[in-house]
């Protein structure tokens, strides 16, 4: 009696698995698309061409520098704390530290190994390329090792900038 207790039970575990695999490949499974189903195309109208607005030049983020906050930037940099310092003579994180990064070297700060791509990059850290940089890492500068999204407003980013100016004995000079 006590084996026929056992073999129900162990079929209707097995009997309950297949009827929840069964369920469940009829719920997400994909079917046959080609069978029964229609095209639908949309037509492309045309806007008018009065009504297309022209783009708009994006603002030179020097321009954008004469009016940021620096005191804005500070809380904005908030977000960048977690893997850099601004400390003069501060130590490096999973980021370098930031004190004098405008018009620093690119990819040279000793005691930290930079990515490839960012070591190879070479120039200076101008006000455009830091504005750049910020708005979008991974596509300004593919390789390279930060993993931050990046700063879509770019109010955000001249404040941010600005703030990072003042990391400085001498503050890089504003551009003309």
């Amino acid at each position: 009696m006590l084996f026929n207790k056992i073999a129900g039970a162990g079929l209707l575990v097995a009997l309950v698995l297949v009827a929840i695999s069964t369920i469940g490949n009829a719920l997400v499974h994909p079917r046959d698309s080609d069978k029964g189903a229609a095209v639908v195309t949309a037509a492309a109208t045309p806007e008018p061409a009065a009504a297309a607005k022209p783009a708009e030049p994006p603002v030179p983020i020097g321009t954008l520098l004469a009016t940021a906050d620096a005191a804005a930037g500070v809380k904005v940099f908030k977000k960048c704390k977690a893997c850099h310092t601004v400390d003069k003579g501060g130590k490096n994180k999973i980021g370098p530290n930031l004190w004098e990064v405008v018009n620093s070297e690119a990819g040279k700060r000793a005691g930290f190994s930079y990515s490839k791509a960012m070591a190879a990059k070479g120039g200076t850290w101008t006000y455009d390329d830091l504005g750049a940089f910020l708005a979008k890492p991974k596509a300004y500068l593919p390789g390279t090792k930060m993993a931050f999204a990046g700063l879509k407003k770019v109010k955000d980013r001249a404040a941010v900038i600005a703030y990072l100016r003042s990391l400085s004995d001498s503050p890089a000079p504003l551009p003309q």
